[in-house]
């Protein structure tokens, strides 16, 4: 019996042993100091809260009522607006703040009486285009010009979606065409819209990870995918080039682009006065090309350090990037910068090395390029805020030093399912934990995956009875205020 025990005792060592080696925890990856500038805050809560009532206020008045107010408004914006035509303005221009109040002021009663969206998107439309032709003589990489540009393109999108957002459902549609930019290069239709060979689709998905690479930046966004779109001259036949954290870069037809869930999707074309399409008019065309068929001809990894200038693996910006560098033009005309330290450790525990690099939501005010259309309908456009909220307080927690944390026991399992990943990867296959991520990474990922999806279950709840006892969706300041009582609770 004793011989039988020691046996027993042995066999147990030997088990452990293995599982206590591989619960040793992996070094943590300290970011470093390098290239950090002050991260944009609107600082606005009680100029948000004055919008909030004067909706209230307008919603208690008839459109009727409203429309003389809602025409001066208009016509004192546009008149602003159209003045930017008159010649070059630097960023610092008085004119710029003056538009920014105005397209703030007018928002709440056109969210009350949303037959008048159409008008007031035609003159933020006019206004990106003014806004990207000025830039064009800025220093793009310049914080003045980022936050010049950033408060009036994000700034209008905020106000366009929260007018949405208080509309019902057939009141506006869910494509918004911007801008008719004309391109030489083969096209095709797609969900109603034209889309040129070189044109860029800029997206978001509907992971908690896509709302941290929206929001992960200096200059928080909406996007957090980039892809590039090739169509066949002779078949008109679209495919689209992409990477993927799971499979690294991939070429996906239409329909497979579009059943990854996708939140909103917007197209991106370069400016046909550009420089370089003035020598090449096919120049989109001829890049994408190539992208597809390096995609085609090898396997190339996805870029968790999110190195921008380094080709062998591609992050999904990089996709893009790459593709037109080739040809002489360097897109995210300025570069992202992510500064926060918090926000830093926890991108560099997913495996982020670089943090001067290409945001996907940044890609927007790039003078080069001119917004095409946008796809996004309420109820995913609502998602959409409600993840960002939720993000926005998370990151308040990181940069107040709280980190990222994971089952440790489970971290041998995870080594162990790396280990399989790996030699899936050696066959072309796909393993349980994508290609170059770590399993500690894979762990953190997980965890933080449910916790937003247990913050966002409560948020919902919230959310409902704001709907129920005010009459209308809580605003995305109102999403934030509920996120941090979730959170506190």
């Amino acid at each position: 019996m004793e011989k039988y025990s020691k046996r027993l005792s042995l066999l147990g060592a030997i088990l452990i042993l293995p599982y206590l080696i591989l619960l040793i925890p992996p070094a943590r990856n300290v970011p470093d100091e390098t290239g950090k500038e002050n991260p944009f805050e609107w600082n606005r809560d009680r100029h948000w809260a004055y919008l909030e009532n004067a909706f209230k206020a307008a919603k208690k008045v008839s459109c009727q009522g409203l429309n003389p107010e809602i025409l001066r408004q208009s016509k004192a914006l546009l008149s602003i607006v159209e003045d930017l035509e008159n010649g070059p303005l630097p960023p610092e221009s008085p004119v710029f703040k003056r538009i920014e109040e105005r397209l703030f002021t007018i928002a709440p009663s056109i969210a009350a009486c949303p037959k008048y969206f159409p008008f007031y998107h035609r003159v933020l439309n006019t206004l990106r285009t003014s806004v990207k032709k000025q830039s064009e003589a800025w220093d793009m990489d310049s914080a003045l010009a980022k936050e010049t540009t950033y408060r009036l393109l994000y700034g209008s999108r905020a106000s366009i979606e929260e007018i949405i957002l208080q509309s019902e459902d057939d009141d506006i549609p869910n494509l918004i065409k911007a801008v008719n930019e004309p391109s030489r290069c083969p096209s095709t239709e797609v969900l109603m819209a034209q889309v040129h060979s070189g044109d860029i689709l800029v997206s978001r998905g509907g992971a908690a990870t896509s709302a941290l690479i929206a929001r992960g930046s200096d200059y928080p966004g909406n996007f957090s995918h980039v892809a590039l779109v090739h169509v066949d001259e002779a078949t008109n036949k679209p495919s689209i080039i992409e990477a993927h954290i799971e499979r690294g870069v991939a070429v996906s037809s239409l329909h497979e682009y579009l059943e990854d869930k996708k939140l909103r999707v917007m197209i991106l074309r370069m400016k046909a006065d550009h420089p370089s399409l003035t020598d090449n008019p096919l120049l989109p065309h001829v890049a994408a090309t190539a992208a597809l068929e390096e995609a085609r001809s090898r396997h190339i990894p996805y870029d968790f350090s999110m190195d921008y200038k380094e080709h062998s693996a591609l992050f999904c910006s990089e996709v893009a990037s790459a593709a037109y560098a080739k040809y002489g033009v360097r897109l995210w005309a300025g570069i992202s910068h992510i500064s926060a330290q918090g926000l830093r450790q926890w991108l560099s525990d997913f495996g982020v090395k670089h943090f001067i690099t290409q945001e996907p939501s940044d890609l927007e005010y790039d003078p080069q390029l001119q917004v095409v259309a946008e796809w996004r309908n309420l109820e995913a456009l609502y998602q959409d805020h409600m993840d960002n909220a939720i993000i926005d307080v998370m990151l308040e927690e990181a940069n107040e030093g709280k980190t990222l944390s994971y089952n440790y026991l489970m971290l041998p399992i995870a080594r162990l399912m790396k280990g399989y990943s790996l030699l899936l990867n050696l066959s072309g296959k796909v393993g349980p934990i994508p290609e170059g991520m770590s399993a500690a990474a894979a762990l953190k990922n997980a965890a933080f995956t449910d916790r937003h999806a247990r913050i966002k279950e409560e948020l919902q709840k919230k959310a409902r009875i704001f709907l129920e006892e005010s009459g209308y969706r809580p605003p995305y300041w109102e999403l934030v205020r509920m996120a941090k009582d979730v959170i506190a609770a």
